[in-house]
């Protein structure tokens, strides 16, 4: 399992909607040139997390996007979900596999369970808290 570029720019995306969540929709243009992302790029990210709810879009010239919920409601692993699908590090083997794959299915298993349990584990609010705790300007 990697997590492409595509998932990394979709919470990029996601973190930006947070620190800019002022109840104005915050424009494509703006994101991408903050994230130094491509606009078309970020345009096909931002229509699979609308049809997914986890954003809002509102049109016209004060138009652009919105998070749905409040950060403390999505996961990383949500996010990339959307973007990327099944997080799980190997396909599905069946329920007719040799002995060893039952027995090496326990350490994929495990290996799952250890992924979705950091992707789920952090919110969006983590990585707000993280963004400003980096960010801080300190004055003597």
């Amino acid at each position: 399992m990697r997590i492409s570029t595509k998932g990394r720019n979709a919470v990029k995306l996601m973190l930006d909607l947070a620190i800019y969540n002022n109840g104005e929709p915050v424009r494509i243009k703006d994101i991408a040139s903050r994230q130094e992302i491509s606009e078309k790029y970020l345009e096909q990210i931002v229509s699979s997390l609308n049809k997914a709810g986890l954003v809002k879009s509102l049109r016209g010239s004060k138009g652009g996007y919105l998070l749905s919920e409040k950060p403390e409601d999505y996961t990383v692993g949500r996010i990339l979900k959307t973007i990327e699908g099944s997080m799980s590090p190997v396909e599905d083997m069946g329920a007719d596999v040799s002995p060893s794959d039952k027995v090496s299915r326990k350490i994929w298993n495990q290996l799952e369970d250890a992924i979705n349990g950091v992707l789920e584990g952090i919110t969006l609010a983590d990585l707000l808290e993280w963004y400003y705790d980096m960010n801080i300007d300190y004055c003597i």
